[in-house]
């Protein structure tokens, strides 16, 4: 054990790092990152057995790692069905699109009105790398957090919170879209062109933008849940 006494703590340098992630924290990552890839598809069911075998853990651990994945809304269980990965209706999306034009029309608001644009800008030159290097997971994740950030910019963390449950709810069939149209460079322009305008303080023009943007997402998100 170590000695306490004055002089003889080790520094924090040499004290070695420690992995204190769990296997179930590991386990759900790797089928977090399988979702957003678009390896497991929206009504898709996870055999704990099948998983278990094929991450070399016990049923246990998949039990857990799929509990967290359901308090994110990646995936669902259901009575007599078991889990499957979570998929959304025409309402849903409908219900989800509708809240975000909300709260963004807001952010875009007050973004017009001369709030401080500076994370919006860190937000879509993120998006832009990301776009550039063709990942898609990572730019659909930075894609979401350009959107994001405009609510951010009302100063209100609980609204905040709502967009992060509303891009939580809506990210597995937003990747999926975006893999099957590959235009993330093209979408970088019409956020760019969006931020131009809150920058130049035209509120109309802007608000036009955002809704014109998300009236074209929500179809595109629709038809491919729906299979349109």
């Amino acid at each position: 054990m170590w000695s306490l006494a004055p002089g003889s703590v080790k520094r924090v340098a040499d004290i070695p790092v420690i992995d204190r992630s769990s296997t179930t924290d590991r386990v759900a990552a790797a089928l977090r990152d399988m979702l957003f890839a678009g390896d497991l598809s929206p009504g898709e069911p996870l055999r704990e057995v099948t998983l278990a075998e094929g991450f070399g853990v016990a049923r246990s651990t998949v039990r857990e790692s799929l509990q967290v994945l359901a308090a994110e809304g990646l995936v669902t269980r259901y009575p007599n069905r078991g889990v499957v990965v979570t998929e959304l209706s025409e309402h849903d999306i409908a219900e989800i699109f509708e809240a975000r034009l909300v709260l963004e029309s807001a952010g875009v608001r007050a973004g017009a009105a001369g709030a401080d644009l500076t994370t919006v800008t860190t937000a879509l030159s993120t998006y832009a790398a990301a776009a550039q290097d063709g990942d898609q997971v990572v730019a659909t994740h930075a894609h979401l957090e350009f959107h994001t950030s405009l609510v951010a910019l009302l100063g209100n963390a609980r609204l905040v919170s709502s967009a992060d449950v509303l891009t939580g709810d809506l990210r597995l069939a937003l990747a999926s879209v975006e893999r099957a149209r590959g235009n993330a460079r093209s979408q970088v322009a019409d956020h760019r062109r969006l931020l131009t305008l809150m920058r130049a303080g035209d509120e109309a023009t802007a608000l036009t933008e955002l809704q014109r943007h998300l009236a074209a997402a929500a179809v595109s998100v629709a038809g491919r849940v729906t299979g349109a």
